[in-house]
């Protein structure tokens, strides 16, 4: 089965997975931890992997880290790659989104997701697919920064004005985000 979820949805689940399992979550066929390994480091760029902690859907260690990173594979039961790397500020938010919790950053955090997503709504923080009216937007290779919303402030939120912009702005999980490379259909045209 490969039900479609968004970047989002599968970072809480991912997130969540690590402390309250899949329950629910169709779950394709296991990969190789090799390939989980190599998948979930492909997310961030080579100098961050080797001293980047990885974890699987479940939450067994695949490698041990010391740099603040934890990296998650793709979900399994997405399809295509959509491997992300996370700091602690990011695992905090990811926690909180996970549980519909209040969140405001404090500090500045950093996520990787060199490989791009799946997509998700520009607007609604827990769309789960494209709406006529939620701005879904599958993103190529980018960064995720989150900082405290002033921070924030002098950003657009127009997700096609050709640079970083805001998604989900005005709620407790507001984040810039920051293609680093073409959008898949923009790639797909070169």
């Amino acid at each position: 089965m490969n039900t479609r979820i968004s970047r989002h949805a599968w970072m809480g689940l991912a997130i969540g997975g690590l402390t309250l399992g899949l329950a629910g979550v169709a779950v394709a066929q296991e990969e190789a931890p090799a390939d989980k390994l190599q998948d979930a480091l492909s997310a961030t760029w080579p100098g961050m992997a080797e001293g980047a902690a990885v974890v699987d859907w479940q939450g067994k260690g695949l490698q041990e880290g010391g740099n603040g990173y934890t990296c998650l594979p793709s979900p399994p039961d997405m399809a295509g790659n959509a491997p992300m790397c996370l700091d602690e500020a990011w695992m905090a938010w990811a926690k909180a989104w996970q549980n519909k919790e209040p969140f405001t950053a404090d500090r500045l955090g950093i996520a990787y997701m060199l490989q791009g997503d799946a997509g998700a709504s520009n607007l609604d923080p827990f769309a789960m697919e494209a709406t006529d009216d939620n701005q879904w937007v599958v993103e190529g290779p980018h960064l995720m920064i989150i900082a405290p919303p002033a921070l924030l402030e002098a950003f657009p939120t127009d997700p096609d004005n050709g640079g970083p912009y805001v998604m989900w702005k005005g709620t407790d999980y507001q984040h810039l985000m920051v293609p680093v490379a073409a959008r898949p259909m923009e790639q797909d045209m070169e």
